[in-house]
């Protein structure tokens, strides 16, 4: 005992007690991070097929490596895929925006390349890389235990200056645009928050909870439902389009009952 209080004082006793604290603190965050959670659920098998996948697929415009790759004039060619997260991949993957037909301002969304089970190898390549958000579980893809009220609420303030309140989409700036989210399917909505994928913001847990996201979810599904009760809905972009429509159909009558009139009267 006399010995460990002497060491006490050594100058090197707080240089220890500090690297302790670091390894213990990382240890904890590396056990309890639900980022981890997924990747641990692939094999070895799922990694090295995802592996040679990237390398036939990807390696030409993120590297080698996964580190991304810039041309010589510094304009980024493919973005690091290092922290995305299996959610990332399944997304692009899964909605056919990756690999890309084509460079653009915007990765498209279109028919997949790659089968479910090659995604989910590419998801388990990346995930190895380094932590990043998972795929969702059901739990919180399945609306029945949703509030669409809640969820109108919550897209409305945060997707609809982008998306549109009824989620039709809508032009943003040089070429891009947020798309219309009829027709996407449950997880890759939650996996859009959840990774914030090309112009749109990323809504981690610290913004928006899964419970919150599950909200939004079932707010969409009951607007793809719903329809457009009140007919054509000319986009949904509102009074403005709807006064246009009205206004050409009113003038046209107004010229066309005109012209009409004048040739009678002729």
């Amino acid at each position: 005992m006399k010995a460990l209080a002497a060491r006490r004082h050594h100058p090197m006793a707080l240089l220890v007690i500090l690297l302790l604290a670091l390894v213990a603190t990382g240890g904890l965050y590396a056990a309890l991070s639900p980022q981890t959670a997924q990747a641990e659920a692939y094999s070895e098998d799922d990694v090295e097929a995802g592996e040679a996948l990237f390398l036939a697929n990807c390696a030409t415009c993120h590297g080698r490596d996964a580190e991304g790759l810039v041309d010589s004039g510094g304009t980024t060619i493919g973005p690091s895929l290092i922290g995305v997260g299996a959610a990332a991949v399944d997304f692009q993957v899964g909605s056919g925006r990756m690999p890309m037909q084509s460079s653009g301002p915007q990765a498209a969304r279109k028919e997949p390349q790659m089968t479910e089970e090659q995604t989910r190898q590419l998801a388990a390549y990346v995930a190895s890389l380094g932590p990043g958000p998972a795929v969702p579980d059901e739990e919180w893809l399945d609306t029945s235990k949703g509030n669409a009220t809640k969820g109108g609420e919550i897209f409305r303030v945060n997707c609809a200056m982008c998306h549109n309140a009824a989620g039709a989409g809508g032009a943003l700036t040089r070429g891009k645009y947020a798309p219309a989210l009829d027709g996407v399917s449950a997880k890759h909505v939650y996996e859009a928050m959840d990774t914030g994928p090309q112009n749109m913001p990323v809504f981690n847990e610290t913004n928006l909870s899964p419970e919150d996201k599950r909200d939004v979810i079932t707010y969409l599904e009951e607007l793809e439902k719903t329809g457009s009760p009140g007919g054509i809905s000319l986009g949904s972009l509102g009074p403005v389009t709807e006064g246009l429509y009205a206004w050409t159909i009113i003038l046209s009558l107004l010229l066309g009952t005109a012209v009409w009139l004048g040739a009678k009267a002729k």
